[in-house]
């Protein structure tokens, strides 16, 4: 377990020492360290300075250029003069260095579409960089930095996940451009999922004022490390309302990894179940204490959780000691491992909890949506088809238990496209026909119609009938 520095820019008074009446602690009968406020004036007077000292050189501010081609105006395309004019826009972040020699990571959507990023130091110094990653799920991305001839300042990434709510934290960055910005607060909640960030995201959130321009700043722990990347606020305003978000050090590290090995992209693995949920309702008809946990409705055939030997109707309480409560919190837990790691699912079965062990593995099928074949004839002619995998599925942002042929191109001249047929459909049935391939497309669709056909459109099913 960390041990956590006695540098501390606040003095705890931790219970287990000058403290002999309180037993318990000498007897080291709690997991985890005591925690207790300032416990006098002195203790309120002390100072953030060496921790902002440790952490400070290592964030960056991040400049993005782009430069979009914007139409001109067609009243003076009539007279010639209807040539595209180039507009360059610029967003402005903060990254933190996580090697010496020069990695830096940021949110994906600070550079997103950028032609040029520029990285300024702390002690000013500028570097070209460029996108060796960039994961939009996790809105992390990583860069490398140009012409780096020194060792650079870092902060190393704690992604042992020992921190708990009320603990201090730092947020540094750069908001609003004025230059880097120290704010403090604490943590108000870890596994925040439902926050409409992300489907695989579990956020910290903290109270520490984080405003425009502190997306892909540092969040530090009194030990002057990294435990999360901030990304996003909740605000009617736009500026800080004490209610903050970051990227989790062990999701962040994950990217990295992936980025430092070669990869193009952040490979994750799947349990391979889905599930609702524990309402009070559901729980009181589980017979369960409260409501917490996910109730598994489906688990893939032959997948890490069939061959685990979860079935539906359990509930998963937790992984690897983690607490489980939605199917979000899940696809985190299990994305942020690596393919082939082994996790410890806990689970309720008939009242019972049980331990067992899952081998997590990448997503069945092909991801690639360019293999597609376009039907040639027929009611989908012109439509460009491709069978779905779940690994396809979870590209796109879907469901990986989702069957059919999504339509990944349609033809302007097509039958399809006159049908109303648009990218991204699902064609769930023709006349009764469950469809998996473009071939089912093909033999269902021949002959004479009409053909009744069942498509799900961005998650809602649509059927109707093609003469």
């Amino acid at each position: 377990m960390k041990t956590r520095s006695i540098v501390l820019a606040v003095a705890f008074a931790l219970s287990a020492c000058g403290n002999p009446s309180n037993s318990k602690a000498q007897e080291g009968e709690f997991a985890q360290p005591t925690r207790t406020a300032p416990a006098d004036a002195a203790g309120m007077k002390s100072s953030f300075a060496p921790v902002v000292r440790s952490a400070a050189p290592a964030v960056v501010n991040i400049s993005a250029r782009s430069v979009q081609r914007v139409q001109a105006d067609p009243f003076f395309q009539f007279f010639g003069g209807g040539i595209p004019q180039a507009r360059v826009a610029e967003s402005v972040g903060s990254g933190v260095i996580v090697r010496s020699d020069g990695i830096v990571v940021t949110n994906n959507h600070v550079i997103d579409g950028a032609q040029q990023i520029k990285v300024v130091l702390n002690d000013r110094r500028e570097f070209p960089a460029t996108v060796i990653l960039a994961d939009e799920r996790s809105d992390i991305a990583v860069l490398r930095l140009e012409n780096v001839s020194d060792r650079l300042p870092v902060l190393a990434i704690d992604d042992q996940e020992e921190q708990q709510v009320g603990d201090l934290v730092l947020a540094i960055g750069n908001p609003f451009g004025v230059g880097q910005t120290v704010t403090n607060g604490i943590i108000s909640a870890l596994n925040r999922t439902e926050t409409g960030i992300s489907d695989s995201g579990s956020f910290i959130q903290t109270d520490a004022a984080i405003n425009p321009g502190n997306s892909g700043g540092a969040l530090v722990d009194m030990d002057g490390d990294l435990i999360g990347i901030n990304t996003a606020i909740f605000s009617r305003s736009g500026s800080s309302a004490g209610v903050g978000f970051a990227v989790p050090a062990a999701m962040v590290k994950r990217v990295v990894d992936s980025a430092l090995g070669g990869a193009t992209a952040v490979v994750r693995p799947w349990l391979g179940v889905k599930g609702d949920t524990v309402t009070g309702d559901i729980a009181g008809s589980l017979g369960l204490s409260r409501p917490q946990g996910l109730v598994v409705t489906d688990v893939y055939a032959n997948g890490p959780a069939a061959r685990a030997g979860i079935r539906q109707g359990d509930v998963i309480t937790a992984v690897d000691g983690q607490e489980i409560n939605d199917q979000n919190g899940l696809n985190y837990r299990i994305g942020s491992r690596n393919p082939n790691d082994q996790v410890q699912v806990s689970i309720l079965r008939d009242g019972r909890a049980q331990t067992l062990t899952a081998r997590v593995q990448t997503l069945p099928g092909d991801a690639d949506p360019t293999k597609g074949v376009t039907i040639q004839s027929g009611p989908f002619a012109g439509a460009e088809v491709v069978a779905l995998s779940p690994a396809l599925a979870d590209r796109l942002g879907g469901d990986p238990f989702a069957t059919g042929v999504i339509v990944t191109g349609v033809s302007g001249r097509g039958y399809a496209a006159r049908a109303g047929f648009r990218q991204n459909d699902l064609i769930v049935s023709i006349n009764g026909r469950a469809i998996g391939s473009a071939r089912d497309v093909e033999a269902a669709s021949s002959g004479r119609g009409p053909w009744e056909v069942v498509v799900n459109r961005g998650g809602r099913q649509i059927r109707g009938v093609l003469r």
